[in-house]
C-alpha cells in the first residue's frame, strides 16, 4: 500500500476549494483514492470557536492544532483499513499555517502543549503546495466568498500568503503555484506538480472541473 499525505496551503483566496475538486478528479481518473482533510480553521470559527472567542490566541491555537492533528491522524488510520493500493490524503492546510497566525512565545506554548517539535510537525506531510493569494497576483479575482470565515483586506491577505510561506519553506519538498489570469492555468500547473512529486504523467487535463 503507498499512502502519500500532502497539504494544500497558501494565502486567504489562492483557490484551495477549487483545487480541491481538481485533485479529486484528476487523481482518482490516475489511479488514486483521494481522502480529504477538512480545514480545521473554517469548521471551528464558522461555530463560534475563533481566536476572539476563546481566552487567548494562544488558547485557541492549542483547540485548533490539537483538533487538526487528530483529524489527520484518524485519515491515515482510516486509510490503513482500505483495500487500495495508492491512496493521497490531501490537507486543507496543515499544521504550519497556524504559525502564520502567531507569535514566537505562543508558538512555543502550542509546541509544549502538543508534545512535540517544529521538526516533528514537518515530517508529518510528504509534499506542501503553496498557492499564491489572488490578492497578490490577480487583485481583481480576490473575493470574500466561497469562505465563511474570510476577513483579511487585500493587504492583509498578502501579508498572511508571505508568512504562511515562510513557516513552510523548511519543508524539502515545498513548492509555490502562483497566480494566472487564467485560473485553469494555475490549477493545471498544481496538477503538474502533485504528479511530479507522486512520479506519474497526466496525459491531458480538462478545461475545467464543474462544481459537485
Amino acid at each position: 500500500m503507498q499512502i502519500t499525505k500532502i497539504v494544500i496551503t497558501g494565502g486567504p483566496c489562492g483557490g484551495k476549494s477549487t483545487a480541491m475538486r481538481w485533485i479529486k478528479h484528476v487523481f482518482t481518473e490516475a489511479g488514486y483514492t483521494v481522502l480529504f482533510v477538512p480545514e480545521t480553521a473554517t469548521e471551528l470559527i464558522t461555530g463560534g470557536v475563533a481566536p476572539w472567542t476563546c481566552g487567548t490566541n494562544a488558547e485557541y491555537q492549542k483547540v485548533q492544532m490539537r483538533l487538526q492533528m487528530v483529524k489527520e491522524d484518524l485519515f491515515d488510520q482510516a486509510a490503513r483499513t482500505m483495500p487500495k493500493d495508492k491512496i493521497l490524503i490531501v490537507c486543507d492546510r496543515g499544521e504550519f499555517d497556524n504559525k502564520a497566525y502567531m507569535n514566537e512565545e505562543e508558538f512555543a506554548e502550542v509546541l509544549a502543549f502538543l508534545g512535540s517539535t517544529e521538526e516533528e510537525l514537518l515530517k508529518r506531510y510528504d509534499a506542501v503546495f503553496h498557492l499564491v493569494t489572488a490578492a497578490k497576483d490577480t487583485a481583481r479575482f480576490y473575493t470574500y466568498e466561497g469562505n465563511q470565515a474570510r476577513y483579511e483586506t487585500v493587504d492583509e491577505a498578502i501579508v498572511m500568503d508571505e508568512r504562511t510561506y515562510e513557516c513552510w519553506k523548511d519543508h524539502p519538498y515545498h513548492r509555490v503555484i502562483r497566480g494566472e489570469e487564467d485560473f485553469a492555468l494555475k490549477m493545471r500547473h498544481l496538477m503538474n506538480e502533485i504528479a511530479k512529486y507522486l512520479h506519474i504523467t497526466i496525459e491531458a487535463y480538462p478545461d475545467e472541473i464543474p462544481d459537485e
